[in-house]
């Protein structure tokens, strides 16, 4: 099941199911109106349907917290300059204030020489998770979503750690949805800017996959329904610039694209 939060040409807010034929059109698809995300139960519906070209995508989920792995590509490790592959996952936050959806703006900051596009798969978090073995990592999975993970480059060098590089708003899109029923073992991940592809890569080639994040992350902190943990990005991270759009395609989901420009 997709589901996707939307605005209403009325102004309203919910969420629905995204419901279309197969090999049909996303113009042809249809959003089912849902009472609320089924995270804990069974989705019940209202009854009411919007056609998908009538509704403005918005974030799929306001999470409570952004948990972000990095250096969880070898590849990625060695463009920015790292020898040996981390041992355990490497974690950062991104405030919630920093989530936009599909379509809206990246905005650059006056005060970043350097901000980077980095696309990953996003999970988002359905039972609370504390203390979760592996093995029952994906039972507290309510679905994925696509993210970017922007990040002004030269404030993260000047800091030592990240929270400023990647806090500020606008700089963790997600979207177009969440896909409750996917395997994330194996998907192909691709950012492209501009239409130029500048990532390629597969969630196989995760240092630590889906499950063992979930676990570590949970022996940590508890993990609440609609936390978001962001998964690391593969090689092939760039710089964008005002005017630019950039846009993340993962196997299964779909596509988040944003406009960049500069902030006011």
């Amino acid at each position: 099941m997709r589901i996707a939060r939307f605005a209403t040409p009325a102004g309203s807010v919910a969420v629905g199911a995204v419901e279309s034929e197969a090999g049909a059109p996303l113009a042809a698809a249809t959003v089912a109106v849902l009472t609320e995300y089924p995270m804990l139960g069974p989705a019940e519906f209202t009854g009411e349907r919007w056609a998908l070209p009538d509704l403005r995508l918005l974030a799929p989920i306001r999470p409570g917290k952004v948990v972000c792995v990095g250096k969880n590509y070898a590849d990625h490790v060695r463009e920015m300059g790292g020898d040996a592959p981390p041992e355990r996952p490497v974690l950062f936050l991104k405030p919630s204030t920093a989530v936009i959806g599909p379509l809206d703006p990246i905005r650059l900051p006056l005060s970043a020489e350097q901000v980077d596009y980095e696309g990953e798969l996003a999970v988002v978090i359905g039972p609370p998770a504390t203390d979760v073995p592996r093995e029952r990592a994906l039972h507290h999975v309510f679905g994925y979503t696509c993210a970017n993970d922007v990040t002004a480059r030269d404030q993260q060098r000047i800091d030592g750690q990240w929270t400023r590089a990647k806090g500020y708003d606008t700089f963790c899109p997600l979207g177009p949805w969440i896909e409750t029923v996917l395997d994330p073992a194996d998907l192909a991940i691709r950012t492209e800017l501009d239409g130029q592809l500048r990532q390629h890569s597969r969630t196989t080639l995760l240092l630590h996959d889906v499950p063992t994040l979930i676990s570590y992350i949970s022996h940590v902190m508890t993990l609440l329904p609609g936390d978001v943990i962001l998964t690391g990005t593969p090689a092939g991270v760039g710089p964008m610039h005002d005017g630019q759009s950039v846009a993340v395609t993962i196997d299964g989901i779909g596509t988040l694209t944003n406009p960049v420009t500069l902030r006011k």
